[in-house]
């Protein structure tokens, strides 16, 4: 029974920290850093950084001497044939071609144009990661606020049924205040679909479950500064993890491209050594004077290509892979100049809106005050028609509403400041700047 017992309060603590630890908040930050750590693009960028640090080693070790070890034992009757030697060992290495060295800057360019590419992933995945969280900050509290709305509808719905059975309302005002209602039950429901949504893609994106997404409005950095148009042009050519992979992606194209360029009519030198054992039981000391059971060799070897059309086909390969990756390097620079300059008038035009909805919100609640007022202390003129609660919740309704408008507004102005923050290269930084 004791066992028992224990085993019940065991289970019951694990379900009591699961609980806990499922409606827990989370912080931005540590909601980025899951993102990075679990993210399929990242890891692909980063094999890839890494396949390309070892095509650079490869390329380097072409001038480290190679060691093959050997053996061509076998019976021979009569005159011996071939080099039946007991083992062999035998070694070579490049010493210079004019080749090698583009090569080497190519396996280097291509290297930097991975770790480019890698930086990019990575700010994408902050990109997407921070906005689904902050949309989902969003949606949270405007739930918070449609439920506030709810509230102020049933009332509402409440006094206009006492109304009309009053005799001093048509039914008319009763049917519009249900679809008031029922327009919020809607707008409620399409932000739960859209919440869950959120959490299912956070839940992707970290590999944390998807219901222990809570949100910390806190944890939210400031809004980031964004740089004038022009100067944030130069930023993003300068910067933009994008762009930088593309230019030495072309670079290392172009390097390739001298390589193959150079093997026809250029001299290529190779150093090499032998050793050999050569078998006794094959007879060679009856058929060769002074035969030498222990034979070695050194030399260098000279090779210069005077014809090879299968070189020239790699060269005009290389020729074109380097128009084409020149191509998209210039493509990436002009698509990027365009979207930073679309999202810096976008970023006006958004801005504008903010400051339109907050105006909107604060005359909503002006009105609200006013109609308090006047139902506490009455309106002071007999020309006034006198308030009743009735205005007072479609006063709140329609301040609710507002709200809402100023949630929104905000969240499409920060979406597109962090956009113009990623093309920069700095929304890693913002995104972890507001700490764990």
């Amino acid at each position: 029974m004791k066992r028992l017992r224990c085993r019940w309060i065991a289970l019951s603590a694990v379900a009591l920290l699961s609980s806990l630890s499922a409606t827990a908040q989370v912080s931005l930050y540590t909601v980025v850093d899951m993102a990075l750590r679990n993210s399929t693009t990242v890891r692909i960028a980063q094999a890839d950084v890494l396949r390309a640090a070892a095509g650079l080693t490869e390329s380097k070790d072409a001038y480290i001497p190679n060691v093959n070890f050997g053996s061509s034992l076998g019976y021979s009757y009569g005159f011996p044939l071939g080099e039946p030697s007991v083992f062999n060992v035998s070694s070579q290495s490049l010493l210079y071609t004019f080749s090698q060295p583009d090569y080497i800057r190519s396996a280097r360019a291509a290297v930097q144009s991975a770790e480019f590419s890698l930086k990019d992933a990575r700010e994408q995945v902050v990109l997407d990661a921070s906005l689904d969280y902050i949309q989902l900050n969003k949606a949270q509290t405007t739930l918070a606020t449609l439920d506030q709305e709810k509230e102020y509808a049933d009332k509402l719905i409440s006094i206009e049924e006492d109304r009309v059975l009053a005799g001093v309302e048509s039914r008319m005002e009763l049917t519009r205040a249900k679809l008031t209602s029922a327009r919020i039950d809607l707008q409620r429901i399409h932000l739960q679909n859209d919440t869950e949504m959120l959490r299912q893609q956070l839940a992707h994106l970290t590999g944390l479950p998807a219901a222990s997404f809570v949100t910390n409005t806190n944890s939210i950095p400031s809004a980031p500064r964004i740089l004038p148009e022009n100067e944030g042009k130069l930023q993003t050519t300068m910067q933009n993890a994008g762009v930088q992979a593309a230019q030495a992606n072309a670079k290392s194209k172009l390097y390739m491209s001298f390589g193959d360029a150079r093997q026809i009519f250029r001299p290529q030198f190779y150093a090499g050594g032998n050793y050999s054992l050569f078998a006794k039981f094959n007879n060679y000391n009856e058929f060769y004077q002074h035969f030498q059971y222990n034979n070695f060799d050194i030399g260098v070897q000279i090779k210069v290509t005077l014809f090879d059309a299968a070189i020239k086909a790699r060269e005009r390969r290389s020729a074109a892979d380097f128009a084409r990756a020149s191509a998209q390097a210039d493509q990436a620079r002009d698509t990027t100049d365009e979207q930073i300059f679309q999202l810096h008038n976008s970023l006006t035009e958004l801005a504008a809106q903010q400051r339109v909805a907050q105006l909107q919100a604060e005359l909503a609640q002006d009105q609200l005050d006013a109609i308090a007022t006047q139902l506490t202390d009455g309106s002071g003129s007999a020309n006034v028609p006198p308030r009743s609660p009735k205005d007072e919740l479609q006063a709140r309704i329609e301040e609710r509403l507002r709200y809402e408008d100023v949630l929104d507004a905000n969240y499409a102005v920060l979406r597109a400041e962090l956009s113009l923050l990623r093309s920069t290269g700095d929304i890693e930084d913002w995104a972890k700047s507001g700490g764990k």
